[in-house]
């Protein structure tokens, strides 16, 4: 299997649209996704994220969408999102990959280190950081505020 990795275009927004969708069923939470290509696409148009994505044979197989933030402490941040990989390409190293290359982005761009999240169920994702170091915070509560 041939994977490569690039930079994420307006032209890929439909295909990764289809790959949140599919994220939020494996979270069984697909009722609470608002968003779509429209928005995307005017969010991205705006630069309000950048994103990767993982190909094998002309097909988009994978995701690693990002953003910039800022913190009082530590200066710039690349705050990651999510990362996507179909369900019949998990195991394969794709999400790796895209890391790795999420990784370089916030290394190339100055930031001082790299934040996400990730549901405490997710054993294999886990799993996944915990061979990279991550540092896992226990102390911090998850806000949200939706309108």
């Amino acid at each position: 299997m041939n994977v490569t990795t690039r930079q994420g275009t307006i032209d890929d927004i439909p295909a990764i649209f289809d790959l949140i969708k599919e994220l939020a069923i494996y979270e069984r939470a697909l009722d609470q996704v608002s968003n779509n290509v429209d928005k995307l696409t005017r969010d991205y148009n705006e630069k309000l994220f950048d994103f990767f994505v993982a190909e094998s044979d002309s097909k988009i197989i994978g995701l690693s969408l990002y953003y910039f933030r800022y913190s009082t402490w530590k200066g710039k941040r690349l705050y990651m999102e999510d990362i996507i990989v179909t369900e019949e390409m998990r195991g394969n190293g794709i999400g790796k990959i895209l890391f790795d290359a999420t990784v370089a982005a916030a290394k190339g761009t100055g930031c001082t280190g790299m934040m996400w999240q990730v549901l405490d169920w997710n054993t294999s994702a886990v799993g996944f950081y915990r061979k990279y170091g991550t540092s896992f915070d226990n102390e911090w509560i998850n806000c949200n505020l939706d309108f």
